[in-house]
């Protein structure tokens, strides 16, 4: 690992009536250490795990639409002045990586498509917008992802099918099984957060704190419904 912890600099903050800081998980923020190789960040949606994830990669110098520090590309995506008031601890400090964003990837596509100059050499040798959505993300996770870095992930799973989340599993387990690599995930897939000896960060109830994976909403309701589908189904259409 090399991010050991993020600090909120709470006395930094000019106005926190504002956009980040009116999020509660947010608001609350104090520190997050990072304690394993893999952490996944889960809440519902507006809890904040987006907002933290983009605040992180703002302050490593990644493009808040997506890509390295050397992809210069706009997109059509909230950005937050977040990045500006955490503080990151490293050990070693490391600045190679990249930040996915799944809302913003045709952007990064059609970005690639302009510049470059390999054949594509890094997203499987063509360009991903001549692949379908989830192999073009597969494509980037098993090519582009490799050496001594930090990867940030929000919604990696958004155009992959079941099967194709076990696949990306084991790309996750083949990065960091040389001990070089640290990843942040932000998700709302049941069967990344699976992946074993992770470390789960839950944003929910309007503050960060770690818990176990048959914590989590994705888990017990993935189950309940799977094991009680027609009860469920039923209780769901109920007239009033």
């Amino acid at each position: 690992m090399f991010l050991k912890k993020v600090t909120l600099l709470r006395d930094k903050i000019p106005h926190t009536d504002e956009y980040p800081f009116t999020i509660p998980a947010i608001r609350h923020l104090d520190s997050i250490h990072f304690k394993k190789p893999v952490c996944f960040f889960v809440g519902e949606n507006g809890t904040g795990k987006s907002t933290l994830l983009e605040g992180i990669a703002s302050n490593i110098g990644f493009n808040p639409a997506g890509g390295s520090r050397s992809n210069i590309f706009e997109a059509d995506a909230p950005e937050s002045m977040l990045g500006d008031y955490l503080r990151l601890s490293w050990l070693p400090k490391i600045s190679n990586g990249f930040f996915f964003r799944a809302e913003t990837f045709y952007h990064f596509a059609s970005y690639l498509d302009e510049v470059d100059e390999t054949g594509f050499r890094d997203y499987g040798g063509k360009s991903l917008h001549q692949q379908s959505h989830g192999e073009s993300f597969l494509s980037l996770f098993a090519n582009r992802f490799y050496g001594k870095a930090i990867y940030l992930l929000d919604e990696p799973e958004a155009a992959l099918s079941p099967a194709r989340q076990l696949t990306f599993l084991r790309v996750i387990h083949d990065l960091t099984k040389q001990n070089n690599v640290q990843l942040i995930i932000a998700t709302h897939s049941p069967i990344l957060l699976g992946y074993p000896n992770g470390q789960i960060i839950s944003f929910d109830d309007g503050e960060t704190r770690e818990v176990s994976y048959e914590m989590t909403d994705h888990y017990t309701i993935t189950k309940y419904f799977l094991l009680n589908r027609e009860k469920m189904l039923n209780e769901l259409f109920k007239e009033d």
